[in-house]
């Protein structure tokens, strides 16, 4: 992006100057310098950022302040009709500083208008009446200017906050709609892919028990010394049984659950799940950390269906993990339910799986089915809750279930 050589507030400030210096009846050598030092300054200063900072921002009210002094003394002093060229730095106080500091510098503009009387040689000149006060008047002028733009200035700023909050409002309720069509899109697909996966398990399921039947029939029919019949039918049966389990998974993710609900401590449904887990992975497989809140209330829910959700959970945690690492379990009210957090440290999800996660059939293990995830969120939503995750690549996931008031 570039910068403007010349701005137009830059002439601006530069005619102003200029018109002051032709409407003076001094018209100094030393006074038009000044000026044109001050309307240099007035036009530059903004160009740059470190006049910005707060150490910046004093320096340059310093430096206006300086400029008027010296521009008053070089035409008369107190009697100088340059005495509103002070409201310079007065006014950019009131903008910028605090009250405190707006009524220090105020102080300042005064004090160094006033300070031309101790240039007078009292013993030749007076003060009457009638022109102190006009000098009181004259610096009357500069708290008032200061304390309406200060007031001026502070509404301007709450103005500002108040629009920079409905912005942020704004953009957290748009977040959420987001989220909310993304969800809606992903239980579109779930409940699309759940009937193509009911009908064709209800209508795999039969003829998988035909072959079944008949490999077993087949075995009983095979003479004694045939070994190799004998392991193949052992391997038809094997791998119908292993086909007949996926169906029944299957089935479980397409068919409407039924909740049981009743009160259940969190505690004793994870350490079942813990359990089950270390009966089925004895060391060296990561160890699993308990971080239980003391004071967490029953939750009401399905006790065996969640759980499965949580020996899921913790089932990817650990396999996720490396050898002897540690997967922690950490319980917690949040928003008026209980929260449930399974932290892993192993490699993270990749920023290009983040949205097919929950996905049914979407998995990055070999030997995987991917309806693990998609089973638990939907029985976490049955509950009214909700199955989320923060992940980073390299530094390991939290999966997080939050079950709602209501059932707890």
């Amino acid at each position: 992006m570039t910068t403007r050589l010349v701005r137009v507030e830059d002439l601006v400030w530069l005619a102003l100057f200029a018109a002051l210096h032709l409407a003076s009846p001094v018209r100094t050598p030393a006074e038009l310098e000044i000026l044109v030092g001050l309307a240099l300054f007035q036009a530059i200063s903004p160009r740059f950022g470190w006049f910005s900072t707060p150490t910046g921002n004093l320096v340059s009210i310093g430096v206006k302040l300086l400029l008027g002094w010296l521009l008053i003394g070089v035409t008369y002093g107190v009697e100088s009709s340059y005495f509103p060229i002070l409201l310079l730095p007065v006014v950019s106080a009131a903008t910028t500083l605090s009250g405190w500091g707006t009524a220090l510098t105020t102080l300042l503009a005064a004090g160094a208008y006033l300070s031309f009387l101790l240039f007078l040689d009292w013993n030749r000149y007076e003060v009457p009446p009638d022109q102190a006060r006009e000098l009181a008047l004259r610096v009357l002028f500069l708290p008032l200017v200061a304390f309406l733009t200060h007031q001026l200035a502070r509404a301007n700023r709450a103005e500002s906050s108040k629009y920079r909050k409905a912005a942020a409002d704004l953009e957290e309720a748009n977040r959420h709609l987001r989220e909310a069509e993304d969800a809606m899109r992903r239980a579109d697909r779930l409940a699309a892919l759940g009937q193509l996966t009911a009908g064709l398990a209800h209508e795999l399921r039969n003829p998988l028990g035909t072959i079944r039947s008949s490999a077993e029939l087949l075995a009983k029919r095979l003479p004694a010394g045939d070994g190799v019949g004998r392991e193949l039918s052992g391997f038809i049966t094997s791998e119908t049984d292993r086909a007949n389990s996926l169906m029944v998974r299957f089935l479980d993710f397409a068919r409407p659950l039924e909740l049981r609900r009743e009160p259940v401590a969190a505690a004793g449904l994870l350490d079942e799940a813990v359990s089950e887990i270390e009966r089925r992975n004895p060391p060296p497989t990561a160890r699993v950390v308990k971080n239980y809140s003391p004071d967490l209330r029953p939750i009401a829910v399905d006790g065996e269906l969640m759980r499965r959700v949580f020996v899921n959970l913790i089932a990817n945690a650990t396999e996720a993990s490396p050898a002897g690492g540690v997967v922690t379990v950490r319980t917690r009210e949040i928003d008026g339910g209980v929260e449930v957090a399974v932290i892993d440290r192993g490699g993270g999800v990749a920023p290009a799986h983040r949205e097919s996660v929950f996905n049914p059939f979407f998995t990055t293990k070999p030997s995987g089915v991917g309806l693990g995830l998609p089973i638990a969120a939907k029985i976490v939503n049955e509950h009214g809750g909700r199955l989320d995750f923060d992940s980073a690549p390299g530094e390991g996931s939290v999966f997080r279930v939050w079950i709602p008031p209501s059932a707890s």
